[in-house]
Order: C-alpha cells, then structure tokens, then sequence
C-alpha cells in the first residue's frame, strides 16, 4: 500500500561568539531567528546567555575563549588553537546551512576562510572587526570570506563601500538595550533609597569589568570625584568582581557599589566618569553627562603610538560615532586626577557646556536609527531560507 512521505525542511545556524558581549548579542539574535524559524537547529560556541535563548549547551563556553591582550593570547595558544579545530569540525560534522559570527576577529576569520575553502555555508558576520581604526589589511579578507556583513556603526557602510564592499548596517544593540532598561525607570527619590543612598546628586563612576581596569582606573576616579563633597560617589560594580575588591581603592572609605543596574544609576547620576568601551555609548543614549579615561601603560609613550598605529582621531565611541569631540577624553598620559577634576567642574559649573554635550548626544541617538537591531540582522540571515 503506498503512502505519503513528509519531507520537513528546517534551517541549521552555526554561532560562533568568544567573549561576554558576544554571548549577549548572540543571545538576542537567537531570540529573534526564532521567531522566524520555529523550528530551526542551533549549535554554537559561546555562553550560558546563548544557552538560555537556544536551549542547548555550547560546544566550547566563552570562559574557554576570551583571552585578551597579546600575553594571554600567546599564554594559552596551544587552547585557541585547539578550540579552532573543534570548531572546523563541528562546523564539518553539522553542516548547518548558515554560519553566524559575532564580533571575535582573531578568531572568526581564520575559521571564515576555512568555511569559505572547504564548504559553500554562506558566513554571516555580526559586528564588525574595527577594520576603520586598525588592522585595515582584514577588509581583502572580509570580502573574500564573509558573505555579508552585518554592520552596528553607520559609517562603516560607507567605509566598506569605499573598498567595493557592500555591508547592511542593522542598527546599533546599545539603542536596544538602552531602551529597554529606560523603560523600567524609576524615580530617582526611590532609586537612593532602594539602594540607601543620601539625597545629594550622584557623581557616577564606571571603571570597567576588569580586574586591571578597576585597579588602574579607580584610583583616580574616586580622587577627582571626592573633591565634589556636594555630590554623593556611587561606583558601578560588575557581578564577576566582588565588591571587597572596590572597597581596596576607597582609601578607608565605604562608597556604595551598585551592580546589576548600571543604566539606572547612569541615569540618575548628574556626572559619570567612564572607563572607555561600550559604556561610554550607553551613556550617551541615556544623556548623562561624561568624561571617558583610558588608562595605558607607559603614558606618554603608549598616546604617541596610538597617533601611528589607529587611524581614528578618537577612542571612545561616542567620539568616534559623531565624528567629533563630543566628550573629553582622558588617555594615557592626560589621564591624571588634576585633568579629571577639571573636566568634571567644567561639566558641572559650567550649564553652556554640559547642554551642547546633552544636544550632541540627542544628534548621535538620532545617526544611530530606531531599536530592533537583532530584529534586523535575524531577518537579513532567515534570506538564506532552504526553498
């Protein structure tokens, strides 16, 4: 007796994220891939956030991967070098139908260039490689290796497309996480006493999630900040950090500690002092006055090879994404206390300028577009649906 075969067709999406950010990112475009394709199969390399959203344990966990600086790389060679051969294999032995990389360049070329000589997987790269400010010999592999490029700064498409190049920008994930914490505002009175806080403004500081950047930074930070007696110091803590390791630097102080909401405190902060990265965007989209520092080794030395060697003007994102001297930056050498204290007078004293910094991020928050980014960059990877 005959009978009828049902042949289902479902996609298959190879991640592959390294370090905390990516597992973030990754996380959200799974969400959103999802609710495209019900049914897709996921395998990735990545965190425990890409575990939650896919329902499957990683190949290799970011704690494995994320080795950062020219010493941690050469220490643990023989294991990147390891996680690159399970990954071809995984890649080999799953066959999925797209691969997705985010960010993690080191890493995600090499095994672009593999996929593009022993398969024909399209490869779809999430958050580009800072090709515009360093390393610009990656864009002849870029365009060689990477199907398309899924671009979170709106520059970068006219950069790309000055090297014949066509990149989609989706948008930016800061706009995205920025607005969803907004949201969930609260007054600022309940705020302080949530958190046993005084009434007095809140100067906040944000010295990055690194051991390193903590102890380098810090220091300073509360130095420069404690000369503002008016205004209450509130540090933003990170979860992998225990607080006794903050209270080393309060010279006998006992400065609160925030963690878990570092949006909330930057917006009821009237002065943030930002260690340079990411956090230096999301307190532009929240409208937060700041000053960003960038400690280096060797001051001096380190300020005149970055003349040489990146090619932006800038460090900070905020900067970088205007294209112009938005917030004062503190790096290397010009990173001191005295330097800091009178930024932050000037941010504080002075109404003309803290307003046209507020103007300014009000025009960046407009160049960046509307929320929905991994939204977007999840429905430009669904195009290479199985017909």
């Amino acid at each position: 007796m005959g009978g009828i075969i049902y042949l289902y067709l479902y996609m298959k999406y190879f991640f592959i994220a390294g370090e905390a950010s990516g597992d973030l990112h990754g996380s959200s475009l799974i969400e959103e891939l999802k609710k495209l394709d019900s049914t897709c199969e996921i395998r990735f390399f990545g965190g425990d956030l890409m575990r939650a959203a896919s329902g499957v344990k990683p190949i290799k966990h970011i704690r494995e991967m994320a080795f950062m600086g020219f010493w941690a790389v050469l220490k643990n060679l023989s294991t990147i070098l390891k996680n690159m051969r399970v990954c071809k294999k995984a890649i080999l032995d799953f066959q999925p139908d797209v691969v997705v990389m985010i960010d993690y360049p080191g890493f995600n070329l090499r095994i672009a260039k593999f996929v593009r000589q022993k398969t024909g997987i399209p490869v779809y790269y999430y958050i580009s490689p800072s090709v515009w400010a360093w390393k610009s010999h990656r864009v002849k592999q870029i365009k060689r290796d990477v199907t398309q490029m899924l671009a979170i700064i709106p520059f970068e498409k006219e950069f790309y497309a000055s090297h014949q190049y066509d990149v989609k920008y989706v948008g930016n994930p800061s706009v995205d996480s920025v607005n969803e914490h907004l949201d969930k505002t609260e007054e600022t009175s309940y705020f302080k006493k949530k958190y046993f806080l005084s009434d007095k403004p809140i100067i906040a500081l944000l010295p990055g999630s690194r051991k390193q950047e903590i102890a380098a930074c810090l220091p300073k930070m509360i130095a420069a900040a404690r000369k503002f007696p008016e205004y209450q110091i509130v540090i933003s803590g990170v979860n992998s950090v225990h607080t006794a390791f903050y209270h080393e630097f309060m010279d006998g102080n006992s400065y609160p500690v925030i963690k878990h909401h570092p949006y909330q405190l930057i917006f009821h902060a009237d002065l943030a002092v930002v260690n340079s990265g990411t956090a230096t965007l999301e307190t532009a989209l929240i409208g937060t006055p700041q000053v960003v520092v960038y400690h280096v080794m060797l001051g001096r030395l380190a300020y005149w090879a970055k003349e040489i060697v990146i090619k932006t003007k800038f460090i900070s994102l905020v900067n970088i994404l205007a294209e112009k001297q938005v917030v004062k930056e503190l790096f290397a050498h010009l990173f001191t206390t005295d330097n800091l204290i009178d930024e932050m007078t000037r941010i504080l004293r002075d109404d003309q300028y803290r307003n046209e910094m507020i103007a300014s991020y009000k025009v960046l928050r407009d160049k960046l577009g509307e929320p929905g980014t991994a939204r977007r960059a999840a429905t430009c990877i669904y195009q290479h649906k199985k017909v």
